[in-house]
């Protein structure tokens, strides 16, 4: 039976929402492993999970195991690869002097979603959906901007700055990502999506827990022991990692990748919300503009 074409929409709110959770849980693990071994607690201590979600999910569904071939092993490691490329393009930005301005342009993800799933794959790109995209990507741009008093021209003028590239390298990374994981999907042809979905998140977890695992174990052993030593306080952060990523994977199997990332933005009013209610925070005019925006893009995408 075919899911409802509105499945996706709770799907991806409910990803958001995890890894809204996710980035709580996660955060002072940053401080204390880095950023690169707070990546590898999602993708090891996810993993089981993960392979626990796919077992649930073939016993009580009834499926049997997706038999992989050549295309979707090229996708799912394409998108397992982009993603810890850009995590470390991410940190590289980070450490730039003008940092913010390539964590800004790293918000252009989005657009870039749509044109590589549209050149790589296919996805269509209506009028409506393009309106939505560029919605989105300014209002992200004004919630962090990289000049609060001339978001907008500060990008117009940096774009060439080394910061910049390295923001918008980042950006094309997570948008290759997305766009690899819903190729993996549709690789997979009339699999169930409940399955499909589930067989690939285990098996870019299992990719991206080798590749990072093994350049740490390289080049920091000492990054991966304090991990394996944080066991206790990753176990919550692997587990809803592994839960957002359920759910980021199970929407692009129901919906092209552009669609599901820029409602999947929503993820930025859940972290203000969050903010708000535990740290009293207020939003800035900027930062209402910022929303607006956001929540037009969201409503746009969503009944279109």
């Amino acid at each position: 039976m075919a899911a409802p074409d509105w499945l996706w929409i709770p799907i991806t709110l409910w990803a958001a929402f995890a890894q809204t959770l996710r980035n709580a849980a996660q955060r002072h693990l940053t401080r204390d492993l880095g950023t690169l071994g707070a990546t590898l607690v999602r993708f090891l201590y996810g993993l089981p999970f993960a392979a626990l979600w796919l077992w649930v999910v073939a016993q009580f569904g009834g499926y049997a195991l997706p038999s992989p071939s050549g295309s979707f092993a090229f996708w799912v490691t394409l998108g397992a690869v982009s993603q810890i490329v850009a995590t470390a393009l991410l940190l590289a930005t980070m450490q730039e002097r003008n940092f913010a301005l390539g964590v800004a342009y790293s918000k252009t993800e989005i657009i870039q979603v749509a044109v590589f799933g549209f050149v790589f794959i296919g996805d269509p790109v209506t009028a409506a959906a393009a309106i939505a995209i560029l919605l989105g990507t300014l209002g992200v741009l004004l919630l962090s901007p990289a000049d609060p008093a001339r978001p907008l021209a500060s990008l117009a003028r940096g774009w060439t700055s080394r910061a910049a590239l390295f923001g918008l390298a980042c950006g094309a990374g997570f948008a290759l990502s997305a766009v690899g994981y819903r190729g993996a999907a549709l690789a997979l042809g009339d699999t169930p999506f409940a399955i499909a979905a589930a067989a690939a998140l285990v098996v870019a977890l299992a990719i991206q827990t080798v590749l990072l695992g093994g350049w740490l174990l390289w080049r920091s052993r000492a990054v991966v022991l304090r991990v394996l030593g944080a066991w206790r306080v990753s176990l919550f952060a692997g587990f809803m990692g592994a839960a957002a990523s359920a759910g980021w994977f199970t929407a692009f199997t129901l919906e092209t990748a552009a669609h599901v990332r820029t409602l999947g933005l929503i993820e930025l009013v859940f972290s203000m919300a969050v903010a708000r209610r535990l740290f009293r925070e207020k939003l800035t005019p900027l930062e209402l503009g910022g929303v607006a925006l956001l929540a037009g893009g969201i409503v746009l995408v969503t009944l279109g």
